[in-house]
């Protein structure tokens, strides 16, 4: 086993242990320049780890045509979860002698352009945990669209894992559902700005206090 592979798999066994559903590595020498970081800082690391954890469905279940109070508050819990434990994570790469760099899971630099430091999905779809779908969210096999991402930098020797190709199929089960008609035939039409004025709409009515809605996640529960 090489070295790569053989940092990969303890990293790999150290995310199990503190409970993370998904882990991943990106090679991320291509897309880094996209990074909100400025280039001191990003052109350290030529990795990416990503780690998702998955939400419950007891919550999503009672989401309908709008975000609820109840998911509002698992949204922000699920957060706290992902970035502790990014944390922990980082701390034992750093211990190993490596540097490791924990990105918000949820820190958004621009509402409108929904622009973060880095964006999870497309770290996560280079860490071969899914691709973007139609409803425009990173989709994985067996969890549909029901799991939010965290993303560690670092400089640590690892195997890359190798992205998926587009999995929806003929599934189109999240198109009939979105409250703002943002989501088309294919992942290109997405309608952000369409996405944007619904999730406003619901943060200005006093339903949730972020731009969040969940009613796309609910409606993707995976392929079957």
């Amino acid at each position: 086993m090489s070295e790569e592979a053989r940092n990969r798999d303890i990293l790999e066994k150290k995310a199990i242990e503190l409970d993370f559903s998904l882990f991943g590595v990106a090679d991320i020498a291509g897309i880094r320049e996209k990074f909100h970081l400025d280039d001191k800082t990003v052109f350290r690391f030529d990795r990416a780890i990503s780690l998702g954890k998955r939400l419950l469905d007891s919550i999503l279940d009672d989401i309908t045509d709008k975000p609820t109070k109840l998911y509002f508050h698992h949204y922000r819990q699920l957060n706290f979860f992902l970035d502790r434990q990014a944390f922990s994570l980082s701390s034992y790469i750093q211990e190993l002698g490596f540097q490791a760099m924990p990105i918000p899971a949820s820190q958004v630099l621009d509402w409108k352009k929904h622009i973060g430091h880095v964006s999870h999905k497309h770290v996560g779809e280079l860490a071969g945990l899914g691709w973007i779908g139609r409803n425009n969210l990173l989709i994985n096999p067996d969890l549909g669209a029901r799991f939010r991402l965290v993303t560690i930098l670092t400089d640590m020797s690892l195997e890359p894992d190798q992205p998926l190709s587009f999995g929806c199929g003929d599934c189109r089960a999240c198109l009939p559902t979105c409250p703002a008609q943002a989501i088309k035939d294919t992942q290109e039409e997405f309608d952000h700005m369409a996405c944007y004025d619904k999730l406003e709409e619901f943060r200005r009515a006093g339903i949730v206090g972020q731009h969040i809605c969940g009613v796309c996640v609910k409606a993707c529960p995976g392929p079957k």
